[in-house]
């Protein structure tokens, strides 16, 4: 009897702990996140401000009422917005997440909560889940333009090419305007059409609102186009309007940043980098910033940034083992992380498990195959770069690495022509790649 009666407590015992875990997993899944604290120039903003008080407000009424759809959505909202503008992804991707999944429990077939869910899922670089879930909430909602642009992002990241210009046409006819203009320019320029991509990107910056995030970032890759077709003057323009427009903008500072490097002051490309990394968490800027470094004859410290780069990137890939809600896929920036401090085994590794997830795209063929070239295993690399070009597109430093792999595997009429079409343009790219380029096409004359 004694012995049943301890078995009672025990099961007692044991329900009321499952019942303390279950309402202690209910409540931090229905906490609300805040906005973290901006700890640079631009907490001083009107638009910081705004923005606080505004995610305060719709915290006060979602913790009044806890299925207020309408409030959670806003607050998505705002979590996605700044995690494009400081760059804190892992933080933000998994409170808009959290928000988003509260929403679809409420309601399964909410559009915009599955809207949202693909765009997380898309910025974290889970694009077949991303694209799935967009297909999904287009059938709910056949006539948004938002929902064609997630699909394009998709489908351009798949390598399904043909559907990303059949969703950026559908997505221009329900809405012409800033995102419908920026993905028609993206694949413009893709598809080796730099004239065609510049004017559809001059169209989304004049859609744009002044001085808005989205506007200076489409004016930001005008001026990428600008500097890939050697117009470094409109480039450097476009990259002051939008300093200009939005004060410390750490993607136009980066811009004037790569300015000074072409003109080799790297003083005043290191500060302007620096900067710029205070402003946003970016490891793209960092990379630049440690090549200035590096042709400042500053070797330690550019394999010192290297090192945080490649830190970080690992930091946030197993962050998402862990933890699903913020998993990121790093693993094509890690390849190319890696190949910058001569670490070749790693970078083929993290280039291989990119290409397993998406082996049509043709930016992780061009990875894969610039790996294999700095491997000196040419005649591996030639199929991944024969993808690569299957779109003709003339992006600068797909070409020199184009003709560099073809005169390495003996493909000496394919490097003639390849690279000849790189040196007819002096864009803005790294200078090594370009002399190595000049230097082989001088050899093979």
């Amino acid at each position: 009897m004694k012995k049943r009666y301890g078995y009672g407590l025990l099961l007692v015992a044991f329900a009321a702990i499952a019942i303390f875990i279950l309402l202690g997993y209910q409540a931090r899944e229905n906490k609300v996140d805040n906005l973290l604290e901006r700890n640079n120039s631009s907490a001083a903003g009107n638009e910081w401000i705004l923005m606080r008080d505004y995610a305060s407000s719709l915290k006060n009424k979602i913790e009044k009422n806890p299925e207020d759809i309408k409030s959670i959505l806003a607050l998505t909202t705002l979590f996605i917005q700044e995690a494009r503008i400081t760059g804190n992804y892992v933080y933000y991707d998994k409170a808009a997440l959290k928000c988003v999944n509260r929403v679809l429990k409420l309601d399964s077939l909410n559009f915009e909560a599955l809207t949202f869910k693909s765009l997380i899922y898309l910025s974290q670089h889970h694009f077949a889940d991303g694209l799935s879930i967009a297909e999904k909430a287009q059938k709910l909602n056949p006539f948004n333009a938002f929902i064609y642009g997630l699909m394009v992002d998709g489908n351009v990241e798949m390598g399904h090419y043909d559907s990303a210009i059949a969703n950026a046409d559908r997505m221009e006819s329900v809405r012409p305007d800033i995102r419908s203009y920026a993905r028609i320019s993206y694949l413009r320029e893709i598809h080796g059409d730099y004239p065609g991509a510049i004017e559809a990107m001059h169209m989304a910056v004049n859609a744009g609102g002044q001085g808005d995030e989205t506007t200076e970032w489409a004016r930001i890759q005008l001026g990428r186009l600008y500097e890939n077709t050697g117009d470094l003057k409109n480039a450097e323009m476009h990259y002051t309007i939008a300093l200009s427009e939005r004060p410390d903008y750490p993607f136009a500072l980066a811009g004037l940043g790569r300015m000074a490097v072409a003109g080799k002051d790297y003083r005043a490309a290191m500060s302007l980098y620096k900067k710029a990394d205070s402003m946003i968490n970016d490891f793209s800027i960092r990379e630049e910033w440690a090549d200035a470094y590096a042709l400042a004859g500053q070797k330690a410290s550019a394999d010192s940034l290297m090192d945080v780069v490649i830190s970080k990137l690992n930091e946030d890939e197993q962050s998402g083992q862990k933890d699903e809600n913020i998993g990121h896929y790093a693993d094509r920036e890690l390849a190319y992380a890696y190949l910058k401090v001569n670490k070749y085994d790693q970078a083929l590794e993290h280039a291989l498990l990119e290409y397993n997830r998406r082996p049509d795209n043709i930016d992780v063929n061009e990875t894969v195959a610039w790996v294999y070239y700095c491997k000196k295993q040419y005649a591996e690399a030639l199929p991944y770069l024969r993808t690569a070009l299957r779109t003709h597109s003339e992006n600068p430093v797909l070409l020199y690495r184009a003709g560099l792999i073809y005169a390495k595997a003996g493909k000496q009429y394919e490097a003639k022509v390849i690279l000849k079409k790189a040196l007819s343009t002096d864009s803005n790219i790294a200078m090594l790649l370009k002399k190595e380029g000049l230097d082989t096409w001088q050899s093979l004359q």
